[in-house]
Parts: structure tokens; C-alpha cells; sequence
């Protein structure tokens, strides 16, 4: 992924210094296997995963690794479609440089998209399956 190829560029320059803030974009989507669309699910969770690998293997020198999981931003993706919740990109990109300076290792863009995704880790999945999320 993209990502990951910047990343891995990023991360050795940052350690070298022994300074620095990596934020990666990631999605509430990969939180869960949603079957609406399982690629993109996927991708986000590995990509939370990688971050969070990241994040421990930078941490002891002082570089600083970021997730952020938006839920829905007004961007071409999203064109169109009805959804809940739905933030200018402009407001997504303020909270996200907001979370990035106050050192969250995780944050939901905004803040009230944790809430779902914590109930929708929560629930099993002989019963997440029927759902349509």
C-alpha cells in the first residue's frame, strides 16, 4: 500500500533523528469485516495494524506514530451518497491535525465515530454478519 511504502521511507529518516510524527489515514472500516465492501476493510486493517507496529518500534526513539479512522468525509469517494455523520473534508483534516499534536496513538475523526466502533467490535460475529454495516 501507499502507506506502508512511505512509511517505511519515513520511519528509518525519522529514528535517525530521534524526532518526528508519522500519521496514517485509516478508515472506522477496518475496524470490522463489513461485507459492503471487503477490500477496503481489509486494507484498513492491516493498515491499523502496520501502524501499530510502527508505533512500538519508533517509540523508544521519540518518534511518534498516529492512526487516524475517519468515518464519513465529504471527498469523491463519498459523492453522492446519503450517509450519517458525514464532515467536510476541511473539518476531517483540522481534527486530524489536532489528534496528531495531542499524541493520540488512536483517533476516531471526530470523536463520536469511537463510539460506534466500539459497539461494533463488540458485537460477535454470528450476529455481525446479518447486520448490514
Amino acid at each position: 500500500s501507499g502507506c506502508i511504502a512511505w512509511c517505511n521511507v519515513a520511519a528509518p529518516l525519522f529514528r535517525t533523528q530521534r524526532a518526528g510524527t508519522i500519521v496514517g489515514i485509516s478508515s472506522v472500516a477496518g475496524d470490522r469485516g463489513r461485507k459492503g465492501n471487503p477490500a477496503y476493510a481489509t486494507t484498513k486493517a492491516a493498515m491499523n495494524t502496520y501502524l501499530e507496529a510502527l508505533r512500538n518500534r519508533l517509540a523508544e526513539n521519540g518518534v511518534y506514530v498516529c492512526t487516524i479512522k475517519p468515518g464519513f468525509v465529504d471527498t469523491a469517494m463519498t459523492k453522492g451518497k446519503k450517509t450519517f455523520w458525514m464532515i467536510p473534508a476541511e473539518e476531517a483534516a483540522r481534527l486530524t491535525l489536532a489528534a496528531a499534536r495531542g499524541r493520540a496513538n488512536v483517533r476516531y475523526v471526530p470523536r463520536r465515530w469511537w463510539l460506534v466502533g466500539t459497539v461494533i467490535r463488540s458485537i460477535p460475529s454470528f450476529l455481525f454478519r446479518h447486520l448490514n454495516v
